[in-house]
C-alpha cells in the first residue's frame, strides 16, 4: 500500500506533537511493506528547529509554497492507494481539492479532534476544513475517541469515523541508564499551553515549592518569560526526541497533564504517556474519562488530582515506583506500539477501500 500524507511537520518536533507520531508510524509501515510520502511546507520556525532531514521508511517532500508542491503531489498520487490530509496542515484545503479529484481513498486524520470540536462550539473557524467539513472524505481518523467520534459525525458530517490513537516506537523509546548522582524527583515534558497552566501550577509548581530540597525538571518549547520558576526547577528549552530517554531517566517519575479540550472529550492518551511508559518511567497523570482503557490506575499509572496527591506519590519508595513503571512498560509494549498502530491503520484503510469499491460498483 502507498500512502501520500499532507501534514503539519514531520521534520521538526519543536512545539509539535505530530512529528514523533508520524516518524514512528511511517517507520512501522515501511517494516510491514508499505510506502509513504509526506508533504510538509518548509516554514522558518520548523526549519530553524529541524531535528530530522531524511524520513526513515518514507520520502519527505519539503516545499516552499503549494504551487511548487502541486505537480509533485499529483505525480505521487497517481499510484497511491490512499491520500491523508491532517489537522493543522497549512495547505489542507488545497490538498483536499487535489485529492478529491483523484481515484484514491480520501482520508482525513484529525490529530487534534478535541480542539476541532472546541473551536466549533466556540464559533471559531477551523482553518484546515472547508465549508463541507468532513463530508467529502471516505474515512475520518481521530486521535481521540469517546465523544470526539460522535462530535465529528454530528458537527462536521463525517460519514465513517474511527479512532487511531497515539503510539510509541519501542526501538527509540526504552529504559536509559540513570545519570550519575541524585535524580530529580519529578519531570514534566511538554510544550507550554495556557490551558494546562492551572494544572501545572497545582501538580508541579506547588510540589516543587513544598520540596525545595528536591530537584524538578521541565522540558519544552514556548514557555513565556514571566513563567513562575523557582530555584529548584530546571528548564530545558527543547528536548529533541533522541534525548527523551535520557530526560525520563533523569527523574524518579514524570508528570502528564492533558490539554483541557482533550480531557473534556476523554479517551485522549498523549504520545508522552506511551513514550514515558516504554521507558519504564513511573507516570503521574491527571484523570480523564477512558484513561483506564489504556493504563490501570494505581498499578500502571498513578492518578493525581491535588498537590497532596503528587507529594504522596513522590514519597513512595523506589521499589514501588519501579513496579508502576515496569507494569506500564509491559502494557504499552503489548498494546500501544507503532507496529500495532500501523497494522490498525492499514486494516482501517483496506476495509474502507473495499466499501468504497463496492459502492462504486453498485452505482455503476
Amino acid at each position: 500500500m502507498k500512502l501520500a500524507i499532507f501534514g503539519l511537520s514531520v521534520s521538526s518536533s519543536w512545539g509539535n506533537g505530530h512529528a514523533v507520531l508520524w516518524r514512528a508510524l511511517i517507520r512501522a509501515l515501511a517494516a510491514q511493506g508499505h510506502r509513504t510520502v509526506f508533504f510538509e511546507r518548509d516554514v522558518p520556525y520548523y526549519a530553524e528547529n529541524r531535528d530530522l532531514r531524511e524520513l526513515e521508511g518514507g520520502r519527505l517532500v519539503l516545499y516552499r509554497d503549494w504551487a511548487d508542491a502541486m505537480a509533485e503531489a499529483r505525480r505521487e498520487l497517481r499510484d497511491a492507494d490512499a491520500a491523508i490530509v491532517t489537522s493543522y496542515c497549512p495547505d489542507a484545503l488545497a490538498a483536499t481539492d487535489v485529492i478529491l479529484d483523484l481515484p484514491v481513498l480520501h482520508v482525513f486524520y484529525d490529530l487534534d479532534s478535541p480542539v476541532t470540536l472546541a473551536r466549533f462550539t466556540a464559533g471559531d473557524p477551523v482553518d484546515y476544513l472547508g465549508p463541507t467539513g468532513f463530508a467529502p472524505f471516505d474515512l475520518v481518523l481521530s486521535y481521540a475517541g469517546g465523544a470526539a467520534l460522535t462530535g465529528l459525525r454530528d458537527n462536521f458530517g463525517a460519514r465513517k469515523v474511527a479512532p487511531l490513537y497515539g503510539c510509541v516506537d519501542p526501538e527509540r523509546y526504552r529504559p536509559a541508564p540513570a545519570p550519575p548522582g541524585r535524580r530529580a524527583a519529578l519531570s514534566y515534558l511538554g510544550t507550554y499551553a495556557a490551558d494546562r497552566q492551572r494544572e501545572l501550577a497545582r501538580l508541579f509548581l506547588a510540589p516543587a515549592r513544598r520540596r525545595p530540597q528536591d530537584r524538578f525538571v521541565i522540558g519544552g518549547a514556548q514557555y513565556p518569560a514571566d513563567f513562575p520558576w523557582s530555584s529548584n526547577i530546571f528548564f530545558e528549552r527543547h528536548v529533541t526526541p533522541d534525548r527523551h530517554r535520557d530526560f525520563y531517566a533523569a527523574a524518579r517519575s514524570t508528570l502528564n497533564i492533558t490539554r483541557a479540550a482533550m480531557a473534556a472529550c476523554g479517551w485522549c492518551p498523549s504520545g508522552r504517556l506511551f513514550e514515558a511508559a516504554a521507558c519504564a518511567t513511573p507516570i503521574l497523570s491527571d484523570w480523564w474519562e477512558g484513561l483506564e482503557d489504556f493504563f490501570m490506575p494505581g498499578d500502571e499509572i498513578l492518578i493525581v488530582r491535588t498537590t497532596a496527591d503528587v507529594l504522596a506519590a513522590l514519597d513512595l519508595g523506589d521499589d514501588a515506583l519501579r513496579r508502576v513503571g515496569r507494569a506500564a512498560q509491559e502494557r504499552v509494549l503489548a498494546e500501544h506500539t507503532a507496529e500495532r498502530r500501523a497494522a490498525e491503520l492499514v486494516d482501517l484503510l483496506s476495509a474502507q477501500s473495499s466499501r468504497v469499491d463496492a459502492v462504486s460498483r453498485q452505482e455503476a
